[in-house]
């Protein structure tokens, strides 16, 4: 297992740091690069936002199959281990999304019960999930991950201590939405009070009287205007370009209403966890609606024992797949990351993707606009071994519940 440094940032993040930099340092464009890999060195996402129901459909994930995947907030990668495959290869260039990727695993494999999962990875600010900690995970971790979460975050607690508040109104994410909030409340707007609907009616008045009129005001159309704006969501300034392209307007409003209009209008409340997150900045309660895949209690005992199947590398995709044997890998789940990436960067990765699938290998991504970003960008040997499943992937986006996505992609290894 590789080695997690747990006090880097962005300058000591090397991995991180010669992903997310592609211009020259005193451009405009390699400014607001460096800025972003500013923000983007600390924790991003405390929850992954792509929707596990959607991903384990796209790949008819079955028991044996060999899984790759980014790990970002861990909640997938968890989601994946409930449907028994032989191994799940995690990998991630943000060293605290190793951190806490390895500290859910070992919440599954060591706390007592599912009630104990649920209290400690709920969310709902449970003042004994400290004890918890020190009783059941601290002592099974390894050392670099147990470091990291016994250091102190900028106030001077304990990263742990996080778990006894809500970890979901920290991170990059959790703070942007945050943002967001008071942002709707200078405009006379209580986001919080989409939680009271009580059907999909309701949800689409939500949204048309209190919602979209906010994509008309001067201050959210000038923020939108800005790439910088958007850092928040764990957008970088490439992604921002596909989104523009979207819109005839300098301004990104049209595309994020279209966005938050599906998010709020397009699922049951219930049934959405996303949408609880953004909106009312918590999980539901059980009678208010569900949790996400990886808590509830039908999946619990097959995550808690197939744990073990899970390892978490602090590496590229590409770096871990060259240490891997042709044929070895079943499943890839690249979340977002090729829009960071230029033609070279994904030219190399689909290389090691190619060498190492099996015959009936399945690669899934998401993308910020709509179009797939290998189409004409791939070399055409290797272009040639992989097809892009359209009806099923059209068909599956639609069903993303995160909802801020252009873009849902299958492809398939050529027979």
């Amino acid at each position: 297992m590789k080695d997690l440094a747990p006090d880097a940032g962005y300058r000591k993040n090397r991995k991180l740091k010669s992903a997310l930099l592609q211009h020259r340092a005193l451009s405009l464009e390699g400014l607001s690069e460096r800025f972003f890999g500013l923000l983007f060195s600390g924790l991003v996402y405390p929850q992954i936002w792509e929707d596990p129901e959607v991903d384990m459909e796209a790949m008819a994930l079955a028991p044996g199959h060999r899984v790759v995947t980014i790990g970002s907030g861990g909640c997938n990668m968890l989601a994946y281990l409930s449907r028994s495959p032989a191994s799940i290869d995690v990998v991630d260039l943000n060293p605290h999304h190793i951190a806490l990727n390895r500290l859910k695993l070992s919440v599954f494999r060591h706390m007592p019960s599912h009630a104990d999962v649920v209290r400690f990875l709920g969310g709902n600010g449970e003042a004994t999930n400290r004890q918890a900690y020190e009783l059941f995970i601290e002592p099974r971790l390894d050392s670099p991950t147990r470091r990291y979460w016994g250091g102190l975050d900028l106030l001077g607690r304990r990263r742990v201590s996080v778990f006894g508040r809500n970890i979901y109104r920290t991170g990059l994410l959790g703070r942007f939405i945050g943002l967001g909030h008071l942002i709707a409340r200078i405009h006379g707007v209580d986001l919080r009070d989409f939680a009271r609907v009580r059907s999909m009616r309701e949800q689409r008045q939500f949204f048309e009287t209190r919602i979209a009129p906010l994509f008309d005001r001067p201050l959210v159309r000038w923020m939108t205007a800005r790439k910088s704006s958007l850092f928040g969501l764990g957008i970088p300034p490439q992604q921002f370009d596909e989104l523009a392209s979207l819109s005839t307007e300098k301004s990104l409003a049209p595309v994020l209403r279209q966005r938050l209009e599906k998010l709020s209008c397009h699922f049951p409340l219930k049934d959405n966890y996303f949408a609880w997150q953004a909106f009312a900045r918590r999980y539901p309660r059980p009678e208010e609606g569900n949790l996400p895949d990886y808590l509830r209690e039908e999946n619990y005992r097959a995550i808690r024992d197939n744990a073990s199947r899970a390892t978490i590398h602090h590496a590229s995709f590409t770096e871990l797949l060259a240490g891997k044997a042709a044929g070895s890998v079943d499943r890839y789940v690249l979340l977002d990351a090729q829009d960071w990436m230029n033609d070279t960067q994904i030219n190399a990765l689909w290389t090691e993707i190619s060498r190492t699938a099996s015959s009936d290998a399945v690669v899934i991504f998401r993308t910020a606009a709509e179009k797939s970003v290998i189409e004409g960008r791939l070399s055409p040997a290797i272009a040639a071994l992989w097809q892009r499943d359209d009806e099923t992937s059209d068909r599956l986006g639609k069903r993303d519940r995160s909802a801020i996505y252009g873009g849902f992609h299958i492809y398939r290894k050529v027979s």
